[in-house]
């Protein structure tokens, strides 16, 4: 430890002592109350609820944090002064550390056990002190509540003190940069909680009593309009990618109900516990609700999956579009197009749902293998709370995730995995595994072209969502797309694949599509343009591999002749 990091360590045991020893500054923080209460009052027109839930003597306040601004607000309702940790970095500054440290705080060190932070915490709770906890650890800005860490269970334990559950609302919007404005902010306060004390508790003991505390908060945070977490979840197609993402939902914790097209479909799933027809031999727990899609409660859903094809989303949102609520958010694990305008899948149900988020699913994940052994995942979508809500359950059912603000780049690197493994398996039933390579090379080559002029980052279409995707695709022999492309390799009319696959490849109807936006942005893709001429049956799949053999092939058989 260096001398320069000495000192600063010895600078905030002395903020811990002074605390620890004479409580706030009374002088000080009773002057700087006597200011801050009318002003934060008047100014965010602050609301006040459950004061009489607050006890006197040693009193933990756990709260959600969503503004450096919540300390003082809390303080707000309590007519004793209270006392709040502040991070490390904020002591810096001498006379800055000496204000918070009269008016209360005391620093922590955050990402580490913070031992003497624990102390100080147990010393003013023992002294009959209010003590203010944060159990998130940091500030979260948007979306829902994050999760807790076990450290209030743990001060509850030793010190034996009631926790009141706190939820503040509005303060995330108080601050533009150093601009203030006047938001509604509230505060609600719950009734007090009680644990035996225990000294030196186990940490599965402090996360167990730590769970028992949150919930509480939640309930204060959705009481005042807060948004809430993911805990219901409707599912809209029950085909293989529908009934896998419903059994891992549910495996996660989440309540799951599964729509299926029809009465009869539900009935067999419900009765078997199991998809015969798309997911063999994989059980749908009873746990997991099976019905028909017009049956689905989607005003309780926090998250609506739309488990169905790009060219069935027109018709499933025509169905549900306008029963999913404002506060829901919306998973597309769709590849490809939208028809008739060649929209991409989470555009598309953007435009048309009230949903507060949409999220695209993509990555090598075959249905049966992400449930039976898991598999890797990319998760994009622009909204960083349910990125990081979402990944964290697709994690906790077995998934490794790889989380993306690129909605754009994923989505249209899906896309190009399956115009290039269709293209792949084409080129090769015709002509064999070189050409094949040159056939999935050049399509992939133009829709990353495409994507990039839309914003999309070139590290999507190298990563899980492009690159992974096509390799995984190329490999399984029960792939859609691959085996649509044997087919129309071997001269089977595009017309008749789906028939003899048994179920959608989406590549047949992406495209066309994806031809027509190449050429309405002025991309050159020859090669997918033929690969279309070839699906429309204009073109033999002779002719169209000759068009991207190797010109200097072409010339020597051109010397030859």
């Amino acid at each position: 430890m260096g001398a320069s990091e000495s000192e600063a360590n010895e600078r905030l045991s002395i903020h811990h002592e002074r605390i620890r020893r004479r409580g706030v500054n009374r002088p000080v923080y009773w002057i700087a109350r006597a200011f801050l209460q009318p002003a934060l009052m008047i100014f965010f027109r602050l609301t006040r609820l459950g004061r009489e839930h607050l006890p006197s003597g040693g009193l933990i306040l756990a709260a959600n944090h969503r503004s450096f601004l919540d300390p003082f607000l809390i303080g707000c309702c309590v007519r004793r002064p209270i006392y709040f940790v502040a991070k490390k970095e904020l002591f810096a500054n001498r006379l800055q550390g000496w204000f918070l440290n009269c008016l209360g705080a005391f620093p922590v060190r955050r990402g580490e056990s913070d031992e003497e932070s624990v102390d100080t915490a147990l010393a003013l709770l023992e002294r009959g002190e209010a003590v203010v906890i944060f159990p998130e650890g940091t500030r979260i800005r948007n979306g829902s509540v994050d999760r807790p860490k076990r450290g209030v269970g743990r001060l509850a334990l030793e010190s034996g003190a009631p926790v009141v559950p706190v939820a503040v609302t509005g303060s995330e919007h108080a601050r533009r940069g150093w601009v203030f404005r006047p938001v509604k902010v509230k505060v609600r306060c719950g009734r007090p909680l009680t644990f035996p004390r225990a000294n030196d508790p186990s940490p599965a003991l402090a996360e167990a009593v730590t769970d028992r505390i949150w919930p509480c908060v939640q309930l204060q945070w959705e009481w005042l309009g807060g948004l809430p977490p993911l805990r219901t979840a409707a599912v809209v197609g029950a085909g293989s990618m529908g009934t896998a993402t419903a059994v891992l939902l549910e495996r996660a914790g989440l309540e799951v109900q599964l729509g299926c097209r029809s009465g009869d479909q539900a009935r067999r799933l419900a009765g078997a516990r199991e998809n015969a027809e798309h997911l063999p031999g994989v059980t749908i727990e009873p746990e997991v609700r099976v019905t028909t899609v017009s049956d689905i409660e989607f005003a309780g859903a926090d998250l609506v999956v739309l488990a169905v094809p790009c060219s069935g989303l027109p018709a499933a949102l025509a169905q549900v579009g306008a029963l999913i609520g404002e506060r829901s958010a919306v998973l597309v694990p769709s590849k490809g197009l939208v028809p008739p305008l060649g929209t991409t899948p989470a555009a598309y149900v953007a435009e048309r749902t009230r949903a507060r988020a949409v999220a695209y699913l993509g990555g090598p994940a075959h249905a049966r293998e992400a449930v039976e052994t898991g598999a890797s995942v990319v998760l994009a979508t622009r909204d960083p709370d349910l990125r990081r809500d979402l990944g964290a359950l697709l994690s906790e059912a077995g998934l490794s995730v790889d989380a993306t603000d690129d909605l754009t780049g994923a989505e249209l690197a899906g896309c190009a995995k399956n115009a290039a493994a269709l293209a792949a398996a084409a080129a090769a039933a015709a002509a064999g595994p070189n050409v094949a390579g040159a056939a999935a090379g050049r399509v992939f080559a133009e829709v990353h072209e495409l994507g990039v002029r839309g914003g999309a980052r070139s590290e999507t279409f190298a990563g899980l969502a492009g690159a992974g995707d096509l390799v995984a695709t190329a490999m399984a022999e029960g792939s859609r797309n691959r085996r649509a492309g044997e087919l129309v390799g071997q001269g089977v009319p595009s017309e008749r694949v789906p028939g003899i696959v048994g179920q959608t490849a989406e590549a047949l109807a992406a495209v066309p599509l994806l031809d027509a936006t190449l050429r309405e942005r002025g991309v050159e893709a020859p090669v997918t343009a033929g690969l279309r001429t070839l699906l429309e049956g204009r073109t033999t799949p002779d002719d169209w591999v000759q068009t991207f053999r190797s010109p200097q092939r072409e010339r020597r058989s051109k010397r030859a002749a």
